[in-house]
């Protein structure tokens, strides 16, 4: 049936308005920066409506057997949930823990889960936990990291810098933290070492915010930066012992994740819907009185949360590849050889956030809490020419991706682990999902939900579901996936909110390793 043209020119209304309020939005994250005359904001409208190709699955899969991506309201209900869905990747091993934290790290066969304050002080061995997965099918706790920091929930600040084999962390209770600061020598991965006693804690804080943090690829500078107002910390790490703030600064409206380039003299720092590329070259060559130009921004209307960037070259071009939180923007490619003119280089979403699927989402994931299916953190195989990205992806698992030809990207694997739908406070006190199902709304999908609903691709009746009564409080029946999937040859190590760590192991059908495989996460 044809619309009239009353409900058209209503919708398009109602689009503009919804379409002015986020351009507005977006332009705020950046006003606040002092900007070169060359800068400029770039605004890419494009609203993909394609999905990757789904994956072949293999002997051995328990295929999804709905949308690509979606966790049904009645597989939630029925408890089929339970048992996770996988297509040619496999689990290998697991702990399980009290919950996996937001953001975890790993190093050689070591990972270390990401702590969540208060919940992870009540463990028999508080802190950030040390994995030894040198037997991915016997993994086991082996210490854990008890510095304030790590005690004081870690976020999304736990990170490695391979280069220099250090492991650091901000000091994070809820949303925002500061002056807790610690960085760890991982030479020996299962036996980690404090060593900047004197350098942040309780006795000795360091004077900067945080919410998010990450190394630059030499390892001298951590960066720390902390949601509103935008504020960015560069710590000196030089001499880990005795790290400093060396440079501060207001950058925008909101910040989250970022990617530094090889040579550490840029930055795609996250914003609000998109990304704000900084000149960090000052920063990085120690000039006395640094200064931080803004070089551009680039904006988009359907991901209202972006999380991080992963600087990568293929076939000699530089490109930045950009994941959003929140909003259904899927991971988007850019080719940044001339970053004030860049241009998109391909979008990945899944079938369960195209526009016209939003309404499904939002049936599934009401009554899982806050978020629905989006990627969070992704990885590459290699910064140079990579042949796979693998992204947690929220409630549809771990996904990877074949991207050696980025006009025929297709998926080739997934790993969405079994729900811990007995979970609860007492059994996993470190994982956010159960902290935040008091929320049973997917509260961070809404926006894009609207443009959808404005531009006539989703359908009210389409969001009604069986659980559609649990606004306020929530369950377990889904995980969810925050953490970067990294490669170590055909395995990946990661950890889920609920289910914890994983080892999984891809199948050699689709996947081989390359030779110069470096996981690489920005």
């Amino acid at each position: 049936m044809t619309p009239d043209r009353f409900t058209v020119s209503t919708a398009r209304r109602r689009l503009h308005a919804i379409t002015c309020l986020a351009a507005g939005a977006l332009l705020a994250s950046t006003m606040l920066v002092s900007a070169p005359a060359s800068a400029a904001n770039h605004w890419f409208p494009d609203i993909s409506d394609t999905s990757v190709p789904k994956a072949e699955c293999g002997p051995g899969s328990k295929p999804e057997p709905g949308l690509q991506g979606d966790v049904s309201a009645e597989d939630r209900q029925s408890g089929r949930s339970k048992q996770g869905y996988n297509c040619n990747l496999t689990k290998l091993g697991n702990v399980t823990g009290a919950g996996g934290g937001i953001v975890s790290a790993s190093f050689e066969h070591c990972s270390y889960t990401g702590s969540l304050f208060p919940g992870n002080n009540f463990l028999p061995q508080p802190g950030v936990q040390v994995i030894d997965a040198s037997n991915p099918r016997k993994p086991k706790v082996v210490g854990s990291l008890t510095d304030a920091a790590m005690r004081g929930g870690t976020w999304e600040t736990l990170k490695v810098n391979k280069k220099r084999k250090l492991l650091a962390a901000t000091g994070v209770p809820l949303v925002w933290g500061a002056g807790f600061f610690a960085v760890y020598d991982i030479s020996d991965c299962t036996r980690p070492k404090l060593l900047n006693a004197r350098g942040g804690g309780i006795a000795y804080p360091i004077p900067f915010t945080s919410h998010e943090g990450g190394w630059s690829p030499d390892g001298r500078t951590y960066w720390a930066s902390g949601i509103a107002p935008g504020h960015l910390s560069a710590i000196d790490v030089a001499d880990p012992r005795n790290p400093r703030v060396i440079w501060q600064g207001l950058h925008s409206f909101l910040g989250h994740g970022f990617g530094i380039t090889p040579d550490g003299n840029r930055m795609y720092l996250s914003n609000m819907a998109g990304v704000t590329v900084l000149d960090i070259s000052a920063v990085q060559r120690r000039a006395p009185y640094p200064q931080v130009p803004h070089v551009a921004a680039y904006l988009w209307p359907d991901g209202q949360l972006n999380q991080h960037s992963i600087p990568i070259t293929y076939r000699g071009t530089p490109h930045i590849i950009t994941a959003d939180e929140g909003g259904s923007g899927g991971v988007k490619i850019f080719d940044v050889a001339r970053v004030n003119k860049p241009r998109y280089a391909a979008q990945l979403k899944l079938e369960i956030n195209l526009p016209e699927h939003l309404d499904t989402q939002f049936r599934s994931s009401m009554g899982g809490s806050l978020f629905g299916s989006n990627p969070h953190y992704c990885a590459v195989d290699r910064p140079n020419d990579p042949t796979a990205l693998a992204c947690a992806w929220e409630s549809s698992g771990i996904r990877v991706f074949d991207i050696r030809d980025f006009s025929a990207i297709k998926e080739i694997a997934y790993y969405n682990p079994p729900a811990q739908k007995g979970a609860t406070a007492m059994t996993r006190p470190n994982s956010p999902h159960v902290l935040g199902s008091i929320i049973g709304a997917p509260g961070i999908e809404i926006l894009s939900l609207g443009m959808s609903l404005a531009n006539g691709k989703a359908k009210l009746n389409e969001m009604i579901g069986p659980r559609m009564g649990m606004v306020v409080g929530g369950d377990m029946a889904t995980d969810w996936c925050f953490s970067p999937p990294e490669f170590h040859g055909n395995k990946i190590l990661t950890t889920c909110a609920d289910g914890g760590f994983y080892a999984l192991e891809l199948s050699n059908r689709v996947y081989t390793p390359p030779p110069d495989q470096y996981s690489f996460l920005g």
